[in-house]
């Protein structure tokens, strides 16, 4: 079951990666969740955030990995897209 699981995420991972239209629809996607928890932040929550520490760096250290994360799909999005151009020429 496990294995099979595995193998599923791997060829769901696979067409993200080497498909454009849907590369950038996950990162699209990604962006607008990383801003949407900014927002949140900001206005919603922000009185929980100032209550403890722990809070606000737990969530603002989420907030910094998924821009990270977002980041790279992004410098990979545009690495994959210089490949696909280059490929195309020859």
């Amino acid at each position: 079951m496990a294995g099979e699981d595995w193998e599923d995420s791997k060829l769901i991972a696979r067409a993200v990666l080497h498909d454009r239209a849907a590369r950038r629809k996950f990162i699209g996607r990604m962006l607008l969740f990383a801003l949407m928890m900014m927002a949140a932040g900001l206005w919603l929550i922000d009185g929980l955030l100032a209550q403890s520490p722990w809070y606000f760096l737990l969530w603002w250290g989420a907030c910094a990995l998924l821009t990270i994360l977002v980041m790279l799909f992004a410098l990979y999005d545009a690495l994959a897209v210089i490949r696909e151009e280059r490929g195309k020429r020859r």
